[in-house]
C-alpha cells in the first residue's frame, strides 16, 4: 500500500532558528540542537553558506532553494525533493541523497565525495504496525537535467541512477559506482571516471569527448552513439616508452648530463608524442629544455621539476603535479591542465642576458580548475587560455596577457590585477 506524505511548511524565520541551532549544536554550545527537518516544505527558502552538517532532510521538500556554499556533510536527503535546488559550491561529503530527485539541480563544483546516490524508497509503520510506502512528490534516485559540472563525485555511489541529459563536464568520478545507471544523453566531457565502474551503464548517445577512462569497467556498458573523441582509456596514446630503445631512466640520465655540461655531453631527450603514463616518477629532475610536444603525461608527479625552456606544446597534463617547478621560459600552448596542481611555480620570463629573455607560453591551454595558487605568472602568455573555475589566489599577475581568455568561476583577488596585466577580451571575470 502507497499513502502520500503532506509536507509542513517553514517560513524562512522558523527555518533560521532551526539552522541557528543546530549551529550551536554542532560548536557545541548550550541550547543547541540538531536540526530535524524531515518530511518539511523548505521551497525557495536560502540556506546560503550555513553549517547544516549532519541534519535530517529525509523526505523533505527543497524545490528551489538556496543551498549555496553550505556545509551539507553526511546530511540525510533520503528521498528528498532538490528539483532545481541550488548546491553550487556546496560541501555534501559522505551525503545520503538516496532516491533524492535532483531533477535541474545546481551542483557546479559541490563536492560529493563518497555521497549515496542510489536509488531508495521510503516507508513508515502504522499503528498497528503494518508498513506502508510514503509517497513524496518526487521521481526517486533522478538528477535528469541538472548540473554536476566540476563536481567532485569521488567514490560516490550512483548504481541504479536516472542522469539523462545531466552535465558532469569536467567532474571529478574517480572510483565513482555507476552500475546499471540510466545516463543517455549525459554530458561526460572532460570528466575523470578513472576507475569507474560502468557495468551495465546505459550510455548512448553520451559525450564523453575528452574523458578519463583509464582503470574503469565498462562490462555490458551501452555506448551506442557516444562520442568518444580524444577520451583516455587504457590503450595507449601514440607511442609506448619501451619503443625508445633504452630505459627512460638512461635517457633521463643523458639529458641532465647534456644540460649540466651544456651539450657537450649526453643528449637532448625527445619524448614528443610518447604515452609517459606508466613512467617512474619526474620529481625534482633537472628537464630543462625537455621536448614533448604532445606528449600524454597525464597524472604524472612532476612537482618540484626544473623545465626551463621545454617545449611541451599540446602536452596532455591533466590532473599532474607540478607544484614548485620551475617552468620559466616553457612552452606549454594548447596543452591541457585541467585539475593540474600549479601551485607555486615559477613561471617567469627565462632571463638569458640583459637584452634577451624568454617568457612562458601558455596560450590556448586549458586550465579548467586548475590550482595555480601562488604561482609566479609574471609576463605569461596566457592569451586565449581556457582558466575557468581555476584557483588563482596569490598568484602574481604583473604585465601577464590574459587576452581572450576565459576566467568563469576563477578565484582571483582584485590586487592581482593591480600591476598592469591584459585583460582585453577576458570572459567571465567577476572579482
Amino acid at each position: 500500500m502507497v499513502q502520500n506524505r503532506t509536507l509542513k511548511r517553514l517560513d524562512q524565520t522558523q527555518l533560521d532558528q532551526a539552522v541557528r541551532r543546530h549551529e550551536m549544536f554542532r560548536n557545541a554550545r548550550v541550547g543547541g540542537a540538531r536540526a530535524n527537518l524531515s518530511f518539511c516544505d523548505l521551497s525557495g527558502l536560502d540556506l546560503s553558506g550555513r553549517d547544516l552538517a549532519h541534519a535530517d532532510f529525509v523526505g523533505a521538500g527543497l524545490r528551489g532553494a538556496n543551498l549555496a556554499g553550505a556545509r551539507l556533510d553526511c546530511a540525510s536527503f533520503f528521498v528528498a525533493d532538490l528539483r532545481q535546488a541550488n548546491f553550487d559550491g556546496a560541501s555534501l561529503i559522505k551525503a545520503d541523497l538516496r532516491g533524492a530527485c535532483l531533477r535541474g539541480a545546481i551542483l557546479v563544483g559541490a563536492n560529493l565525495f563518497e555521497a549515496d546516490l542510489r536509488d531508495g524508497s521510503l516507508a513508515e509503520k502504522d499503528r498497528s504496525g503494518h508498513l506502508h510506502m510514503v509517497q513524496i512528490d518526487t521521481s526517486p534516485a533522478e538528477a535528469d537535467g541538472a548540473d554536476l559540472s566540476g563536481a567532485n563525485l569521488t567514490n560516490a555511489r550512483m548504481s541504479g541512477i536516472m542522469a539523462i541529459h545531466t552535465d558532469f563536464s569536467d567532474a571529478v568520478m574517480r572510483g565513482c559506482k555507476l552500475v546499471r545507471a540510466t545516463m543517455r544523453g549525459a554530458n561526460f566531457t572532460g570528466s575523470n571516471m578513472e576507475g569507474a565502474d560502468l557495468s551495465g551503464a546505459d550510455l548512448r548517445g553520451a559525450c564523453l569527448r575528452g574523458a578519463v577512462l583509464t582503470g574503469a569497467t565498462m562490462v555490458m556498458t551501452d555506448l551506442t552513439d557516444a562520442d568518444m573523441e580524444e577520451a583516455l582509456t587504457d590503450k595507449p596514446v601514440g607511442r609506448v616508452v619501451a619503443e625508445l630503445g633504452r630505459s627512460l631512466e638512461d635517457l633521463l640520465a643523458d639529458h641532465m648530463a647534456w644540460v649540466g655540461s651544456s651539450g657537450a655531453q649526453g643528449a637532448m631527450l625527445d619524448l614528443s608524442g610518447f604515452d609517459l603514463r606508466h613512467a617512474p616518477s619526474l620529481a625534482h629532475l633537472c628537464l630543462t629544455m625537455l621536448r614533448a610536444q604532445g606528449a600524454t603525461l597525464y597524472g604524472l608527479d612532476l612537482s618540484g621539476v626544473q623545465l626551463q625552456a621545454a617545449v611541451l606544446d599540446k602536452a596532455d597534463m591533466r590532473g599532474a603535479s607540478l607544484a614548485d617547478g620551475d617552468l620559466r621560459g616553457i612552452s606549454l600552448r594548447h596543452a591541457k591542465l585541467n585539475n593540474a596542481n600549479l601551485r607555486n611555480v615559477n613561471l617567469r620570463p627565462l632571463v638569458f642576458d640583459e637584452q634577451r629573455s624568454r617568457p612562458a607560453d601558455l596560450s590556448g591551454a586549458k586550465l579548467r580548475y586548475a590550482d595555480l595558487s601562488g604561482a609566479c605568472l609574471r609576463s605569461v602568455n596566457l592569451g586565449n587560455a581556457d582558466l575557468s573555475f581555476a584557483n588563482l589566489r596569490g598568484c602574481d599577475l604583473a604585465r601577464t596577457d590574459l587576452t581572450g581568455a576565459k576566467l568563469f568561476g576563477a578565484k582571483l583577488e582584485r590586487r592581482s590585477l593591480a600591476e598592469g596585466a591584459i585583460l582585453d577580451g577576458v570572459a567571465g571575470l567577476k572579482l
